[in-house]
């Protein structure tokens, strides 16, 4: 064999074949980056449409979902009641003039009096020491007058046949005249004292039943306190009265010698006859109210001072009143008042009058039309200008 035949042929080019692997791996490489690109862009649009969604439900809670209902033209009843409490037609709570002690007393609440009657009596040492000092200085005074007096008396008859002079004469006179002043200061003082002594007998000022007693023997009492408590209290109760406030709208068809029937909870099915005797004749801006004062007999003694009762006059009902349901109401620092849903779909606060109160529903003199779109119910953070979004007819 040849040498030619054991030369080896020579080898394929082995470029090739690795420029190809290189290609393929830089195009997964590239598909690979497009495909992760594509998950990560996907992910943050999901998130923020899901960020969208959240706020968009955020906002929907944050604005209150409320109800509302219309005012109806409020029923002429024929009649106005108002709340009222009686009175005594007369009362007088009876206080110390002299500070001591309660050595007895004589009447305890229920008691009729009289007028005059001594309800009790008071113990005052220090008053009775005072008076005894106070005589002795006007004894002292009197005395020191009349020498005074005589003393004067001879310097005049001296100055007549010129043995004094004229001054001396004067100082004399003078002097009388100073000692009669303290005579008449401690005359004063000793009547002063009388009179504080006397204030030892609580009297009733006038004819009628206790209503309060709030002392006993022994205790002790100072005169001038204001705002202690009374040691009695006496009331007539042979008639009583009641002060109402009438609103403004039914103001007109009040006047005094108007029969009112007044009811109490303690008699059902029971009416007194009233009178209205005095109006005052103005509005109160603050209530927008007439302040009025019926009164009623009472012979029986079935009506009692401090009692609540209800009065019904006999009127029209108010032009233009609407009823709403009490749980539309606003009671706060503005007074009362209802949210109404405007045009704008946010909540505005308005402050209204009540004409009357039935309990359930209110009558509403002013503040109110029927058009108004009243929020029941309103949430107690509603405040003026929020949002609020309606609920829709037969929604719970």
């Amino acid at each position: 064999m040849s040498e030619a035949s054991f030369e080896t042929s020579p080898a394929a080019p082995p470029a090739a074949p690795a420029t190809a692997s290189s290609r393929s791996l830089r195009t997964a490489g590239i598909a690979a980056a497009v495909i992760a690109v594509g998950v990560v862009g996907a992910g943050i649009a999901t998130r923020s449409r899901t960020d969208s969604k959240l706020a968009d439900w955020t906002a929907a809670q944050s604005t209150p979902t409320v109800a509302v209902i219309q005012a109806k033209p409020a029923a002429a009843t024929g009649a106005l009641t108002l709340p009222g409490n009686l009175q005594a037609i007369n009362s007088a709570p009876i206080f110390a003039r002299t500070s001591g002690y309660v050595r007895r007393w004589y009447v305890d609440i229920g008691d009729p009096v009289r007028a005059g009657q001594t309800l009790a009596v008071l113990d005052a040492p220090e008053i009775d020491q005072q008076l005894a000092a106070a005589r002795a200085d006007l004894e002292t005074a009197r005395a020191n007058q009349q020498l005074a007096a005589s003393t004067a008396t001879r310097w005049r008859n001296m100055l007549a046949k010129d043995a004094v002079s004229k001054q001396e004469t004067d100082e004399k006179v003078g002097d009388l005249a100073a000692k009669t002043a303290v005579t008449n200061a401690a005359r004063a003082n000793v009547s002063r004292l009388t009179y504080t002594q006397g204030f030892t007998r609580l009297i009733a000022p006038f004819a009628g039943i206790v209503t309060s007693r709030s002392t006993d023997i022994g205790a002790l009492v100072t005169a001038g306190t204001a705002a202690s408590t009374p040691l009695f209290t006496v009331s007539d109760v042979r008639r009583m009265r009641a002060y109402i406030r009438v609103p403004q709208n039914y103001s007109a068809q009040i006047h005094p010698g108007m029969h009112v029937t007044l009811t109490l909870p303690e008699y059902p099915g029971r009416s007194f006859d009233a009178t209205l005797t005095r109006t005052a004749g103005a509005v109160e801006q603050s209530s927008g109210t007439v302040l009025v004062q019926v009164e009623a007999p009472n012979p029986d003694r079935a009506l009692k001072p401090g009692a609540y009762a209800q009065a019904s006059f006999p009127v029209a009902g108010a032009s233009g009143a609407v009823a709403l349901p009490a749980s539309a109401l606003i009671v706060g620092e503005s007074g009362t008042q209802v949210a109404l849903v405007g045009a704008d779909g946010k909540a505005h606060l308005r402050t209204i009058r009540i004409g009357q109160d039935h309990g359930n529903t209110v009558e509403v003199s002013s503040g109110v039309t029927p058009r108004d779109r009243v929020i029941d119910n309103p949430p107690d953070s509603l405040a003026d200008g929020d949002a609020v979004q309606v609920q829709k007819a037969g929604a719970r």
